[in-house]
């Protein structure tokens, strides 16, 4: 089993996030160390074009450095590419071949390593290709999350055919949460984009869930790992 850790040295949103300290240690440093804890992997490949980025996840245990080439570290460069990239760049350096690929994000560090090992479980069990995670969503298409229509009128962004009263009643939906990805290798490299037919889905709780976009998203995190840290 391979995990795959990559961080782009270019955030506009939050600058150099990945490398701020949050309860004592980058932020990045606390997914590597997730990946450690859950006792899943071989090895635990960071890639990133930023050398600050390799050089502190190196510290933080990260057994498989990839120096991410330009062309897959600009804003719209998919998530794919880069996760293939790196698998590929690790097996050639490990001299062997992944069977399950689990990417892990920086900026969503709420997870637990159980978390982690639920995820390569549901993989295995299911026989699907791949895992998504995500938390129960705040917002309802069916009910309260508002869509501006082409002609400017605003409505629900999935009107139901009957009217929801209470959003309980609502179709269940799921907010991603970019935390943990689960693949087949096989899947990985021969399907393009994140859904299929088989994909399985992993529930988290929302406070493991928040991902950081903004610097409100950044403070609300530092804050739960921090009250984490000092509970452990």
């Amino acid at each position: 089993m391979l995990c795959t850790i990559c961080a782009r040295g270019g955030s506009k949103g939050v600058p150099n996030k990945n490398a701020r300290v949050v309860a004592g240690k980058p932020l990045l440093a606390h997914t590597v160390e997730q990946a450690i804890e859950s006792g899943l992997f071989d090895a635990i490949a960071f890639s990133s074009d930023s050398e600050t980025y390799l050089d502190l996840a190196a510290r933080a245990g990260a057994t498989v450095l990839i120096h991410r080439p330009a062309e897959l570290a600009t804003d719209v460069a998919g998530k794919l590419p880069v996760i293939r990239h790196c698998v590929s760049e690790a097996e050639t350096s490990l001299g062997f071949r992944a069977d399950v690929v689990i990417d892990l994000d920086c900026t969503s560090p709420l997870r637990l390593p159980s978390d982690i090992r639920a995820c390569a479980e549901l993989l295995r069990m299911s026989g699907a290709g791949n895992v998504v995670t995500a938390a129960p969503a705040r917002r309802s298409p069916y009910f309260n999350l508002l869509e501006r229509l082409p002609d400017g009128r605003i409505d629900l962004a999935k009107r139901p055919e009957v009217p929801i009263l209470r959003r309980q009643d609502a179709p269940a939906c799921f907010d991603m949460n970019a935390s943990i990805y689960a693949w087949t290798r096989d899947a990985l490299f021969s399907r393009d984009g994140l859904f299929h037919p088989d994909t399985q889905l992993y529930v988290m709780a929302e406070e493991r869930s928040i991902d950081i976009d903004s610097e409100l998203d950044f403070e609300i995190v530092s804050l739960l790992l921090e009250r984490r840290a000092a509970e452990s």
